[in-house]
């Protein structure tokens, strides 16, 4: 299996004052911007110089929230060759989809701590299938 890291996400409150500590102050370039209008979000994703592959995003919710209990930390994504062999493996080594990839594209799981691991199917969404396309949530991710 492939397994390719892709970026750490951390919601901020404030875009302009995360992009100013992040780009001007500690060195950080801006590689990809998405601002969604329906979801009411942007997300920023800025690497070190010459680096682009080891991303953070700034995800930055447009509705003012206040962020408890370590979720301005949002997760680790990782891409994977094949999302439904990645997740069975998972789920035969005892560990719990939370997300599972009911769209061929993505799911979520927890580390024994808590933390929140995305994984994102390389290239386009493979086709639905059973048993994932009718699994539902469990709990947060």
């Amino acid at each position: 299996m492939s397994l390719k890291y892709l970026h750490t996400m951390v919601r901020v409150t404030d875009i302009d004052a995360s992009l100013d500590f992040y780009c001007n102050k500690l060195g950080l370039e801006e590689v990809h911007r998405i601002d969604a209008e329906t979801g009411r979000f942007t997300l920023v994703f800025l690497s070190a110089p010459g680096d682009p592959h080891a991303q953070i995003e700034l995800t930055h919710n447009w509705d003012p929230k206040t962020y408890e209990g370590g979720r301005n930390f949002g997760h680790l994504a990782y891409q994977v060759d094949d999302i439904y062999a990645a997740c069975q493996r998972l789920i035969d080594g005892g560990v719990t989809i939370h997300r599972p990839p009911r769209d061929g594209r993505m799911a979520f799981v927890r580390s024994p701590d808590e933390i929140s691991v995305e994984l994102l199917q390389v290239g386009d969404a493979l086709p639905p299938k059973e048993p994932w396309a009718s699994m539902p949530n469990v709990g947060m991710w």
